[in-house]
C-alpha cells in the first residue's frame, strides 16, 4: 500500500531542519553532517512515494522536498562515507575535494611511517630488538628499553624517564622527526576545518530550499502518521463547518482506548450549539468516565481542526477558536498558590476570553473548598458562561454539586447529562455511557470501598449517608460512633451554628490576652484559671 511505502521511507529520518541550524549555528561536527546528507539522500524517495498516493496536498509536498537536491550534492561529493566525530586527522573529508588536506594527510601518513622506520633502523644498529618508539602527551616522542636491556643503551641516547620495568630515552634524531609530524598534524587539522567550514558555506547558500524541504518533510510526516493512525484504528474523516453545533456520534479516547482490550471502550455521543443545548451539566460517580468523556470531547475537536480523521463513528465540528479546559488538580507552591487559587486563576482566564465559538471543558470546579463555597462558584461559573451578551460556548461542566442540575429548569440552554450506572447485588457497576437527565447519587461510598477503606469505615460511612439522605435533624452528627467512648463518657458535641454564651466568655477571656505583658509565672497562673473556667462549662470537677 502507498501508505506503508511512504511510513517506511520516512521511517527513522532525522531532523533536516535542526541540522540545518547546528550548522550555520557551527556546532555541526562530520557526523551531523553526515546525519544530513542521509536525511537529504532520502527525500528523493519520499517524493515518489508522496507522489504515489495521487494526493494533490501530498504531491505538492513532494515538489518541494526535490529543491534540496544541490545540498546533498554537495555534501556527497565533500563527506566521507562515515566520517569521524571531531575534525583534526583527515578523515572526514572525501579524497580530491580538498587537495591541500590530502597532501597534509599524504605528509602525516609519511611521518607516522618514518616512525615505523626509525625504530627498526635503532633495533638493527644497536640489537636492542626490545627498543619501541612511543608517545607521550607531555614528553612527546621517546625510545623505551625494558630495564634488562637499559645498560646497553648508546651513548646518545638521553634518560628522560624510570619507569618500574622500563627505561625512557630522548633521541636527537627522534626529536627532529617529531617537530615535522606535529607540525603536519597542526598544518592538517586547520585545514580539514577551514574545508569543512567552506563545504558547509556551500550547504548554506542552499538553506532556503533545505529549510523548504524540512517544512515538507515535516507536513509529509503528521500526515503519513495521523493515516497510518486513522487506518489501524477505525478513525473517520470530520466534517468541518465555519461555525455551528459540534456532534460527535461514538466519540473514542484516542489513548485510553488503545490501552485497553478491543472493543472494551465505552464509545459516547456528544451534542453542543445548534438545536442542542450548549451547557451540558454531567453528574455521576468518580470513576464513571466524566472526566475521560470531557478530554476525548476536547481531544476530537482539536484533532478534526489539526486535519487528522477523528475516533468516532461521526462528527461534524463547528470551528472553535479555542479550546479552554480546567481539568485535573495541581498547585504551585513555589508560587504561593494552593490547587484551588490555580483553580481559580485558570477558571478566570476562561471567563475572560471564551467567546461564542469557544469549547469550554470544566472538570468539578469549586471543589477546592467549603461545599457552599464551591457550589456558589460552581453556580456563578455556569451562569457567566451562559448569559455572555456575546453568546454562549459551546460548554461541558463536569461536576458533584447535584444541585447544579436545578439550572437546567431555569437556563434555556442549559441541560443535564449524567453517567450511567447499574447495581447488581448490592454492588455498583460503571457502564460508562453518557446519558440523558441527572444523576440521583453520587456512590462515593461505593468508590471509597473500591479502593480499599477498612470495612468498618465504611459502614460507618453508609450509616451516616443513610441518616443524612434520610433527612434526621443533624444528620447524625451529634451521635457517638460505635467503638467510641465507654457509656458514661460525655458525648461528643456537634458543632453549633452560634457560640454558647459560656463558651462565648471564654472565647473573649482567651482574645483579651496579652501574652507579651505576662511574666511566666502570670501566664501560667492566668492558662490555670481558663482551664478550670472551661472544665466548669463542660461539668467536670478539678
Amino acid at each position: 500500500m502507498e501508505r506503508s511505502a511512504l511510513g517506511r521511507a520516512l521511517r527513522g529520518l532525522p531532523d533536516p531542519e535542526r541540522l540545518l541550524g547546528r550548522m550555520r549555528s557551527g556546532s555541526a561536527g562530520p557526523r551531523q553532517l553526515a546525519q544530513l546528507r542521509a536525511a537529504l539522500g532520502a527525500l528523493p524517495e519520499a517524493a515518489e512515494q508522496a507522489r504515489a498516493t495521487r494526493a494533490a496536498a501530498l504531491d505538492a509536498l513532494a515538489g518541494d522536498l526535490d529543491g534540496a537536491a544541490e545540498a546533498h550534492a554537495a555534501l556527497a561529493a565533500g563527506l566521507a562515507g562515515e566520517p569521524p566525530a571531531e575534525p583534526g586527522d583527515g578523515s572526514a573529508l572525501r579524497a580530491g575535494f580538498a587537495p591541500e588536506v590530502d597532501e597534509l594527510s599524504a605528509l602525516a601518513e609519511d611521518a607516522r611511517g618514518a616512525l615505523t622506520a626509525l625504530e627498526a633502523a635503532e633495533r638493527a644498529r644497536t640489537g636492542l630488538t626490545s627498543l619501541k618508539v612511543g608517545y607521550h602527551r607531555v614528553f612527546g616522542y621517546y625510545l623505551e628499553l625494558p630495564r634488562s636491556q637499559a645498560e646497553r643503551a648508546p651513548g646518545e641516547y638521553e634518560p628522560r624517564q624510570t619507569l618500574a620495568g622500563a627505561q625512557r630515552y630522548r633521541y636527537p634524531p627522534l626529536s627532529e622527526l617529531e617537530d615535522r609530524i606535529l607540525g603536519a598534524r597542526e598544518r592538517l587539522a586547520e585545514a580539514e576545518r577551514a574545508a569543512l567550514e567552506r563545504l558547509c558555506a556551500q550547504v548554506a547558500a542552499c538553506g532556503a530550499a533545505v529549510e523548504r524541504a524540512a517544512s515538507a518533510l515535516a507536513r509529509l510526516d503528521v500526515a503519513a502518521a495521523l493515516a497510518e493512525v486513522a487506518a489501524e484504528h477505525g478513525y473517520t474523516r470530520p466534517l468541518l463547518r465555519p461555525a455551528g453545533p459540534i456532534v460527535i456520534e461514538g466519540g473514542r479516547h484516542p489513548v485510553l482506548e488503545r490501552r485497553m482490550e478491543p472493543g472494551a471502550f465505552v464509545p459516547n455521543d456528544t451534542e453542543l450549539g445548534g438545536g442542542a443545548p450548549d451547557v451540558v451539566v454531567l453528574t455521576g460517580p468518580n470513576m464513571g468516565g466524566k472526566s475521560t468523556y470531557l478530554r476525548q470531547t476536547a481531544l476530537v475537536v482539536l484533532m478534526a481542526q489539526a486535519g487528522s480523521f477523528v475516533p468516532a463513528e461521526r462528527a461534524e465540528i463547528g470551528m472553535c477558536d479555542r479550546v479552554f479546559t480546567r481539568v485535573g488538580a495541581s498547585d504551585e507552591l513555589a508560587a504561593g498558590r494552593s490547587t484551588f487559587m490555580r483553580e481559580m486563576v485558570e477558571t478566570a482566564e476562561i471567563l475572560r476570553r471564551a467567546t461564542e465559538r469557544s469549547l469550554v471543558v470544566l472538570d468539578e470546579v469549586g471543589r477546592g473548598t467549603s461545599t457552599g463555597d464551591g457550589l456558589a462558584i460552581a453556580r456563578a461559573v455556569v451562569e457567566a458562561l451562559h448569559h455572555r451578551p456575546d453568546g454562549t460556548p459551546r460548554t461541558l461542566f463536569a461536576t458533584h454539586y447535584r444541585e447544579l442540575t436545578a439550572l437546567a429548569g431555569v437556563l434555556p440552554r442549559v441541560a443535564n447529562r449524567s453517567v450511567a450506572v447499574a447495581e447488581q447485588g448490592g454492588e455498583v457497576v460503571f457502564l460508562h455511557r453518557i446519558t440523558e437527565g441527572a444523576s440521583d447519587r453520587a456512590y462515593g461510598v461505593h468508590v471509597a470501598a473500591l479502593a480499599g477503606l477498612p470495612r468498618a469505615v465504611v459502614a460507618r460511612a453508609r450509616e451516616l449517608l443513610a441518616q443524612i439522605e434520610a433527612g434526621e435533624p443533624g444528620g447524625g452528627w451529634g451521635e457517638q460512633a460505635p467503638g467510641g467512648p465507654a457509656e458514661g463518657a460525655p458525648a461528643q458535641l456537634a458543632l453549633p451554628v452560634a457560640a454558647a454564651p459560656a463558651e462565648r466568655a471564654l472565647a473573649e477571656a482567651v482574645a483579651g490576652l496579652e501574652p507579651d505583658e505576662l511574666s511566666p509565672l502570670e501566664a501560667l497562673q492566668r492558662l490555670y484559671e481558663l482551664r478550670a473556667e472551661a472544665r466548669r462549662g463542660l461539668g467536670r470537677e478539678g
